[in-house]
């Protein structure tokens, strides 16, 4: 005879909202890296214990009301000034974790002093840049990272580099920098497996900030399936396809006082 109990197996929790994001629904279009890369950072923030001392700063852009999404301390800064705002915070609260979350127009256009003198003078910030090659809250023009003849809003034709300039390259820009710069990397989030590779990335850009070695920042190659006109899926495949050829996934600064943290 066969034996009819059944076995209740215990539950296990395998997913849980990290405490240092909010239990709010996000505005950001399906498909979005946004959403990806706010749970990296508040996994990181909560694994390295400093939550109650770490200061945001939120941009003006797709990412402008990010204060809502994190349960921490945050500021809102002018377009583009975020650095500006970190270093003020940074320098008179030595004792805060202070990071910026910019997208490629405030950061790369009415921003790309600011975080050029940023590194330059190698402040103690650290900065998550969200790169999709396109003005994403204002209707999808053409910004500093977009692609050559890529199609946008204002540039229904294609990115004529002859008038517009060639797209800037974040990271390559500020690695050529001498002195402050400790840690500038680039990854992308388009699989699980780059996902993994681009939290390790962002928790080391704070570690770095809380040894006191520098300016380090992590650039994120991001999709906007919205703006581009594309599902999730194509949106992701355009960014391996495309974006990834003219922005190179990698390690562009990597002080030796970096790779001597990492290995303790």
């Amino acid at each position: 005879m066969r034996d009819s109990r059944v076995e209740i197996m215990e539950e296990k929790l395998v997913f849980t909202r990290p405490e240092s994001l909010s239990d709010v629904v996000t505005h950001y279009c399906p498909g979005c890296i946004h959403g990806i890369v706010h749970r990296l950072i508040a996994e990181v923030i909560d694994e390295l214990g400093v939550r109650e001392r770490t200061i945001g700063i939120a941009p003006v852009g797709c990412a402008v009301i990010a204060y809502n999404y994190f349960e921490m301390d945050f500021a809102e800064a002018a377009h583009g000034r975020a650095p500006a705002m970190a270093t003020g915070l940074k320098r008179t609260q030595p004792d805060k974790i202070v990071f910026t979350y910019q997208g490629d127009g405030d950061l790369a256009a009415m921003g790309l002093g600011e975080i050029i003198h940023a590194a330059s003078r190698g402040e103690l910030i650290t900065t998550i840049f969200i790169n999709n090659a396109i003005y994403g809250m204002t209707g999808g023009q053409m910004a500093p990272t977009t692609l050559p003849g890529q199609v946008t809003s204002s540039s229904p034709t294609g990115r004529d580099v002859s008038q517009a300039g060639h797209p800037i390259r974040v990271c390559e820009l500020l690695s050529s920098l001498d002195g402050g710069a400790v840690y500038i990397v680039r990854r992308t989030a388009t699989n699980p497996a780059q996902v993994r590779k681009l939290k390790r990335a962002i928790k080391t850009a704070f570690q770095v900030q809380m040894a006191g070695l520098g300016f380090s920042l992590v650039e994120v190659v991001s999709n906007c399936p919205t703006n581009w006109k594309m599902t999730p899926i194509e949106s992701m495949r355009w960014v391996e396809e495309n974006m990834l050829a003219y922005y190179p996934l990698g390690d562009y600064k990597v002080a030796t006082s970096v790779e001597e943290l990492s290995r303790k």
